[in-house]
């Protein structure tokens, strides 16, 4: 047991078992909540007496016998605000982070925050966002603006979509064309470039007009510093075997042996080792930079049909007993899976790697909808949640006014998912590891856009992936939504509906 003495604060004693008052404006709602007599001013709150005990021990006679998982008693807290003081017990710095950040949401929510007591924790292990920058390139300020947010409402994990037909974003000094290439392209808005669907050309680091970016491996730590100080894991996606358009233009030997390298022009060669030895050092490289357990292979969208006539994969085909090219996908997923377990990673991959058998410690995250993310838990592999009519926030909120793929996805519609199905048993539940919002940024080119794509639906997904499914009210999250907004927009956020035109 960890046990970190600043202060002693045990002289309340816990919360009642029945105590479920909700709090005036806070998203994420917290699992527990009472109020008292009294008020603190914002500005004095700046000023609180502070007192914290970071004990196991402590926080469990705080929680009066509820039952939580030990990860959910990393991240819980408790703390009580009087007119003077602050007192806060947790388990680990992370519970502790909470906290603070609970305080500091009700200090700019408020004009006058009522003295209170607040026992808290999470209802899911992964509370997510998406960040497509392949597409369309932000760089790291913006990057770390999101973070903010995301830790400012309990989000723990980034999802980093680095790789892309339209652009490669990482350094990796083993293949510098990738960024010295195809990080760059003439054309700034994507659908510009792309020329109905093959995609145009990349042009050289350096020419005049030329669009896109990369992150270097410095701006990577960078990031990375800044999301660990705020109890965020970073996940980067390298895609494959699909999407991998500018990969192939920076080096076409990955592709099959075909005239022009076969129909679809955005596959690798599964058939080709090198095409395996090129994935295994770009993989290496990306491992040394990014320290999270989970390594994104994405595994969507790959069509095979030049797999089908291509003689390389048909020779791995026969060697390796593959009856279909679905089943030579597999292999290919199967193959990076053992390659990244092997150096102490998983692989999380979108619900395509389903299709011909998965490796057992395969994480899949389910877009389709949610029929992926159902099959995934009955064969008892781990699932995160984020079906397009739900999770995707590059659907629009007003088709009139901004560009935005079709689908309509209002930020009630957003609110209503819930992750864990009815046909999901109590018995399987723990593989539901939560949920994550994707903003895929075809659409998307500027700044203030992405945001405005991003808030305040993002709201949303941070309080379902941490508050009590019993808490989730729509009349009330919609009035603390519009409330949150407003702050937002005070912290530099721009926020739909904007409240001025770009």
């Amino acid at each position: 047991m960890k046990t970190i003495l600043l202060a002693l604060t045990l002289a309340l004693g816990p919360m009642g078992s029945h105590a479920q008052s909700q709090p005036t404006h806070l998203i994420p709602a917290p699992a527990e909540y009472s109020v008292r007599s009294g008020t603190v001013s914002p500005d004095a709150m700046a000023s609180l007496h502070e007192k914290v005990l970071i004990s196991e021990k402590a926080l469990l006679r705080r929680l009066d016998g509820r039952q939580l998982t030990p990860w959910q008693l990393k991240s819980a807290y408790w703390l009580t605000l009087g007119r003077r003081s602050l007192k806060i017990v947790a388990a680990d710095e992370e519970g502790l982070f909470y906290a603070r950040q609970t305080i500091k949401m009700m200090a700019s929510l408020d004009s006058a925050v009522s003295c209170c007591t607040i026992l808290d924790w999470p209802r899911f292990p992964y509370r997510g966002l998406m960040l497509d920058e392949s597409r369309h390139f932000q760089g790291k300020d913006f990057v770390k603006k999101q973070l903010e947010m995301m830790a400012r409402l309990k989000m723990n994990r980034f999802h980093f979509h680095l790789v892309d037909n339209p652009g490669w974003r990482l350094q990796i000094d083993a293949y510098p064309r990738l960024t010295r290439l195809t990080a760059w392209r003439p054309q700034a808005f994507f659908w510009d470039w792309e020329q109905n669907e093959i995609g145009g050309p990349f042009v050289d680091e350096g020419t005049p007009g030329a669009y896109g970016g990369y992150y270097t491996k410095q701006d990577i730590a960078d990031i990375l510093a800044f999301a660990e100080a705020r109890h965020i894991e970073v996940i980067p996606e390298i895609e494959m075997p699909g999407h991998n358009y500018e990969t192939r233009a920076a080096y076409p030997s990955l592709a099959c042996s075909l005239p022009g390298g076969g129909k679809d022009p955005w596959e690798l060669c599964p058939g080709k080792e090198t095409t395996y030895q090129f994935l295994e050092t770009v993989l290496l490289e990306v491992f040394d930079m990014f320290p999270s357990r989970y390594i994104h292979i994405g595994g969507d969208e790959a069509r095979k049909n030049n797999w089908a006539l291509c003689p390389d994969c048909q020779a791995r085909m026969k060697a390796e007993g593959l009856p279909s090219v679905a089943a030579l996908q597999s292999y290919m997923i199967r193959r990076i899976a053992r390659f990244a377990h092997a150096h102490g990673k998983r692989i999380i991959g979108w619900d395509e790697i389903l299709q011909g058998g998965l490796a057992p410690d395969a994480t899949v995250m389910s877009w389709h909808g949610t029929e992926g993310g159902l099959q995934a838990v009955r064969e008892g592999h781990d699932v995160i949640f984020t079906p397009t009519r739900y999770c995707y926030l590059d659907y629009h909120q007003d088709p009139a006014q901004f560009r935005a793929v079709g689908r309509h996805l209002p930020l009630s519609k957003v609110y209503s998912f819930d992750p864990v199905d009815a046909d999901i048993p109590p018995s399987s539940a723990h593989h539901v590891l939560g949920l994550q919002g994707n903003l895929w940024t075809e659409h998307v080119q500027d700044a203030w856009h992405a945001e405005m794509m991003l808030y305040p639906r993002v709201f949303a997904i941070a309080e379902t992936g941490w508050s009590p499914a019993e808490k989730k009210n729509w009349p009330d999250f919609e009035r603390r939504a519009s409330a949150m907004s407003n702050v937002a927009r005070e912290w530099g956020y721009t926020v739909y509906p904007p409240l001025q035109k770009h």
